[in-house]
């Protein structure tokens, strides 16, 4: 019977060799891959956001976003992009000394700032769709209050939970390379980014979507109306959902999903798999 399972350290050793390809792409390609990532994920939250925007209870609303967003991610590893969070995890093939950490730096700023042009151009078309008036502007009141509550996270918080989220989104991505068919793939990214989801953990190229979006709907006099009506939120809280007020959340959160992914996964797994263990052939 055909094993259609890789083993742990063929995981981690076929993510170095991953890590190699990734640092190595061209520029117009990284940026190309990183859009549609953006996109992706940005996609996956947008949808998400209408299953549950009129749920009250948080446990429940959390379960069936995460039911959701997952798709990001799948579009991703099955059709190709380049993700951010995930490529935090080219950290191993610069340990292994496969590639360069210049190279790396190159790839991760690049892939962030694509990404972050793919999910604002999502959020530029649902703005646009009138999706945001479902509900009688009730989604994009929700959409405000999502975006609100990210630029007011606490720097710890932003740390902490963005170490939090890409320790799961590594992890799905590892899990995703442990399986050898499609099916397996899709369980294996599902259940860690559902996780994360409903944990409520920080991740920055999600929030890309997010708080742009918030932005968006908080330049509509109606969804601003309708937050205030439905969660007490003032015109002036929605007047704080600037660029620069999005820095309070996109710098915390960013540095706590390289840690996150680099450190805790990646530095972690090269120690445990290539440093201290051996190498499967």
């Amino acid at each position: 019977m055909e094993n259609n399972f890789n083993s742990p350290d063929q995981v981690i050793l076929g993510n170095i060799k991953t890590g190699v390809v990734k640092a190595e792409r061209s520029i117009p390609q990284m940026i190309l891959l990183g859009i549609m990532a953006g996109a992706f994920i940005a996609l996956g939250g947008a949808t998400s956001n209408v299953a549950v925007h009129g749920i009250k209870d948080v446990g429940l609303s959390r379960a069936l976003a995460g039911a959701i967003f997952p798709v990001g991610l799948m579009l991703i590893v099955f059709v190709g992009g380049e993700l951010f969070t995930g490529n935090c995890l080219i950290s191993m093939a610069v340990l292994d000394k496969k590639t360069s950490i210049g190279k790396m730096i190159r790839n991760l700023v690049i892939v962030y700032f694509s990404n972050l042009l793919g999910a604002l151009i999502i959020d530029y078309l649902i703005f646009f769709s009138g999706e945001l008036n479902y509900s009688g502007g009730g989604l994009g009141a929700y959409t405000i209050k999502v975006a609100i509550a990210k630029i007011n996270i606490s720097p710890v918080a932003g740390v902490t939970s963005g170490i939090l989220c890409n320790m799961l989104v590594c992890l799905a991505i590892l899990a995703a390379g442990a399986a050898k068919d499609i099916t397996g793939k899709v369980w294996a990214i599902f259940f860690p980014i559902w996780a994360f989801v409903i944990g409520g953990f920080e991740h920055c190229v999600a929030n890309m979507f997010y708080i742009p979006a918030g932005m968006l709907a908080a330049s509509n006099p109606d969804y601003v109306a309708k937050a205030e009506e439905l969660y007490g939120i003032t015109a002036e809280q929605c007047a704080s959902l600037t660029v620069a007020g999005s820095l309070n959340n996109f710098i915390p959160v960013t540095i706590g999903n390289i840690i996150g992914g680099a450190v805790f996964i990646g530095l972690m797994y090269f120690l445990i798999v290539v440093k201290t263990g051996k190498k499967a052939q």
